[in-house]
């Protein structure tokens, strides 16, 4: 460096340049040859300003000593990294020998570019090479620059692959330099961010995120977290996270700080222990109680998409009949119930806020409720009416 500045190829250059260089040099990986470049640790160390610090490294590139090997970007290398937070992408700097330095001192060049390399010939060299001292010096006297026009001088001070070559190979005393891995460029894979990001989000019930849903989920976390204690151990994220499918089933607020209740009753949280994990509690209740809507509401498979109300069924239709006949010709009317059908017990079990009815059923009849309601509902029925007295 001292030499390129003193012989003149750059007017500006000088030893605020050299300064810089000296930095960059002494964080080199002398491996690669490359820097990073670090603008803030450069002008903390130097104590030169952030625009100095830019001007010098854009001289030190125009004399052809430093070549791009990354462009620093705003692109986040700790997500491709699989990290959290945010760092963007660092200028990568590859320190090069300008073609006028080898040619101004008479080295013998093999490549181009950055990937050139000097050689030197032993063959005729007398014994006492090795012992002898250089008599003549390079005249940078004159104010006149080395002359530069050479074609291998014009290279580009940037890089489009970084490769690191192999050691120099000596064969008949004449080095040579041989690429020992043919260059192959794979695809990137993509990480498993990536591939997660690529699908579309689902809740934990595997219903498709839609902004409405989140939206009512936070507003449904945040009542939950105000009025459950026990709750708060968790972050608002993560029970809103949780809340998405009850946003998504419209649930009130009512029924989501109810179900948060239950499910610490169930557990005994808040009372015999305190959940690290609050959220982990509320999202195994969410599963259990969707389990069992499943297998409640579906019992030989009727499709819930075509079921109607009793009273515009068939069945329905026929008791009302009957009974304005029995009405319009004064005759009473059978005794007989008609016959329940899958189609009256699905409707029946579709709602579980009719706790007091199915409560008040099974007291009287409790043969009847379970027929109709079956075991589950019934039994989280009289568990709701127990508890109602219990508080009363």
């Amino acid at each position: 460096m001292e030499w390129l500045i003193a012989a003149g190829l750059h007017p500006r250059a000088n030893t605020t340049t050299l300064v810089i260089a000296r930095d960059l040099g002494a964080r080199m990986n002398y491996d690669t040859g490359h820097a990073l470049y670090c603008l803030h640790k450069i002008v903390a160390r130097t104590g030169i300003s952030r625009a100095s610090v830019k001007r010098h490294i854009g001289y030190l590139r125009e004399l052809g000593s430093l070549a791009w090997v990354q462009h620093g970007t705003r692109t986040n290398i700790r997500r491709a990294l699989g990290l959290s937070g945010y760092a963007g992408t660092a200028t990568i700097y590859a320190a090069v020998i300008p073609a006028a330095y080898d040619h101004a001192l008479g080295h013998r060049i093999i490549g181009t570019g950055y990937e050139a390399r000097a050689v030197a010939d032993y063959r005729q060299m007398p014994e006492t090479h090795a012992q002898a001292t250089p008599t003549t010096t390079v005249d940078n006297t004159s104010s006149n620059p080395v002359d530069n026009s050479a074609k291998r001088s014009c290279e580009p001070p940037s890089l489009t692959s970084a490769t690191q070559k192999g050691q120099v190979q000596m064969a008949g005393g004449v080095t040579t330099t041989a690429a020992r891995s043919p260059k192959n460029s794979t695809p990137r894979s993509p990480t498993t961010q990536e591939q997660v990001r690529s699908k579309k989000r689902a809740t934990i019930l595997g219903t498709t995120v839609t902004a409405a849903g989140m939206q009512l989920g936070d507003t449904l976390a945040r009542a939950i977290r105000h009025h459950v204690p026990w709750t708060r151990k968790a972050t608002h994220d993560q029970l809103r996270w949780v809340c998405a499918d009850m946003g998504e089933q419209q649930w009130t607020k009512d029924q989501a700080i109810r179900f948060a209740v239950e499910a610490g009753h169930t557990h005994a949280a808040g009372y015999a222990w305190q959940p690290d994990h609050p959220h982990h509690l509320i999202a195994a209740a969410l599963h259990t109680t969707n389990d069992n809507q499943l297998e409640d509401t579906a019992p030989t498979g009727t499709d819930t998409v075509h079921a109607v109300a009793w009273k515009d069924s068939t069945a329905g239709q026929a008791a009302a009949q009957q009974a304005a006949l029995a009405a319009l010709f004064a005759t009473s009317a059978p005794d007989k119930q008609p016959k329940r059908t899958d189609e009256d017990r699905l409707r029946a079990r579709l709602n579980w806020d009719t706790w007091p009815d199915v409560a008040h059923h099974y007291a009287t009849d409790p043969d009847d409720a379970l027929d109709l309601y079956g075991i589950r509902l019934c039994t989280y029925a009289i568990r709701m009416d127990s508890r109602q007295e219990v508080q009363a």
